[in-house]
């Protein structure tokens, strides 16, 4: 497979004569609009609040908070930096570990009452920001994105895997080395989790935030619940059981915290878990991803989003459920996501450079993006009254606002959010948006460098376009890393969407 890398293409029309030969339904528009005409910089409501424009950002571990779990300088420039993209609908910022093991890595932000002052710090600077740049922030919306880590919780400095699931998985239990029940989250413990994330959304409206989302994506315990039809009890078996954790924690934070919006982050499509080809990996160089095998799990029953007779094929039967749930529920700011970075990363963020523990790319990236878009097209018409955020525009580099644009006009999507671009290029749609281009040189091009180095105990950035990570000692730690070919001793999302 011979995979044309988007710098390549110099126009719109070249671009477009790609994606028709690749044979995916993706629109592009050939020039962008600026100004206030622009589809980008309209205005949309959301539970009454005017949100000031069509771009979000997402939400971006760094792994360089304190190790008790307290904001740093980095994480403060990160917040920054956001306030600088432009973007009014600040989706969470940093995915933040409601009790100290469910972080996914030793440097985790925790939000409890010791770091209540940190967060509202970092929302402070935030619209300090904003402000400079934009002048006003009466239009934009904070939310902080309430996390535990389930499966892939690693809370300490040796970044061991200190795993706890919803249910045994015959494929991923080996990845994180579950060889028993132990790790099974009980019921009786869920009443305290229920409570942690009621205190979180309490900490987090003291610190000022609008809105927490209730994280439901990428294989975190949330996301996990959602799949475990074969879990005993309450919390197990059916679509009622597997979403009645949402349910309680939804009910908990109105009961203690009734003016705080919520939103939920979903993975809305989901397929069997991925490797790289062994027969075709090499030395340093990993192989094409390929799916696990998994005749022996058929029908398959571990995965949300997941077509149970064909699991490298997503479904959306339950998906329609789940936001039909949260319509009942009246929470209608929805962020829709895919998969997983740990398992299939060319699923949830589609990228030419695998990390470090990935594998090459199996299919094309742009097919990847088309099919996050074109599932958000089809639920967006299914659920008009929801405000949703799509995901996995970062691969369409210089042109990512006119696609964005597209389906924006459209009334596609509601609003695009970003993530690792805005690491490497924050002012990207404001740039677009005002002088009808992009700087090229800024672009993310996908090196995936934000996620290998915190996958080998590194902080994240953009190590290749941004000086204040491109000229740390970092920097020549992971190159040192690449260099040697060192594989991962962990596994983790770091720097990716959370």
């Amino acid at each position: 497979m011979i995979i044309k890398r988007v710098a390549t293409f110099k126009r719109p029309a070249d671009f477009q004569a790609y994606l028709a030969e690749l044979g995916i339904d993706l629109a592009c528009d050939d020039t962008l609009v600026v100004g206030s005409a622009s589809p980008l910089w309209q205005p949309f409501e959301v539970y009454g609040r005017r949100v000031g424009n069509r771009w979000a950002t997402q939400p971006m571990e760094g792994w360089d908070g304190t190790t008790d779990g307290g904001v740093t300088e980095n994480v403060l420039r990160r917040w920054r930096r956001f306030g600088e993209s432009g973007a009014k609908l600040i989706w969470g910022g940093e995915a933040m570990a409601i009790r100290p093991e469910g972080r996914a890595n030793p440097n985790q932000l925790i939000i409890n009452e010791e770091h209540a002052a940190d967060l509202a710090l970092l929302r402070e600077t935030l619209l300090r920001s904003h402000q400079e740049h934009f002048g006003r922030v009466d239009d934009l919306i904070v939310g902080f994105q309430l996390t535990h880590s389930g499966r892939y919780c690693r809370p300490f400095p040796d970044r061991r895997p200190c795993p706890r699931v919803a249910y045994r998985h015959p494929i991923l239990d080996a990845r994180v080395g579950v060889t028993s029940d132990a790790p099974v989250i009980p019921d009786e413990e869920i009443p305290s989790l229920v409570d942690d994330y009621v205190q979180a959304a309490r900490v987090a409206r003291r610190a000022g935030a609008d809105f927490v989302d209730v994280k439901h994506c990428h294989g975190y315990l949330l996301h996990e619940f959602l799949s475990a039809r074969t879990r005993p009890g309450p919390y197990g078996g059916s679509f009622e059981n597997r979403t009645r954790l949402l349910r309680e924690i939804i009910a908990g934070i109105r009961a203690e915290v009734p003016d705080l919006l919520i939103g939920v982050r979903l993975s809305a499509i989901d397929v069997v878990p991925f490797k790289p080809d062994p027969a075709l990996t090499s030395g340093n160089k990993l192989g094409p991803g390929i799916p696990e095998d998994f005749s022996a799990c058929l029908p398959y029953r571990y995965g949300f989003g997941v077509n149970p007779d064909n699991p490298v094929e997503y479904d959306l039967s339950e998906t329609v459920q789940f936001l039909s749930l949260l319509e009942a529920l009246d929470i209608r700011l929805v962020n829709l996501s895919a998969g997983s970075p740990y398992y299939n990363p060319h699923i949830q963020r589609p990228a030419l450079f695998p990390p470090s523990d990935g594998y090459q790319p199996p299919e094309d990236p742009l097919v990847g993006v088309a099919r996050q878009i074109n599932v958000v097209k089809q639920l967006k018409a299914q659920f008009p009254r929801l405000t949703i955020v799509g995901s996995g525009y970062s691969y369409l580099q210089e042109y990512l606002p006119l696609v964005a644009q597209h389906y924006l006009r459209a009334g596609h999507v509601d609003a695009v959010g970003l993530g690792r671009m805005l690491l490497a290029y924050p002012q990207i749609m404001a740039e677009a948006t005002s002088k009808g281009k992009v700087e090229r040189r800024q672009l993310c091009r996908t090196f995936s460098d934000c996620t290998t180095a915190p996958r080998n105990g590194l902080v994240s950035g953009c190590y290749p376009l941004d000086h204040f990570y491109k000229d740390s000692e970092s920097a020549l730690k992971l190159k040192e890393l690449k260099e040697r070919g060192v594989s991962p001793a962990l596994g983790g999302a770091g720097g990716g969407k959370g």
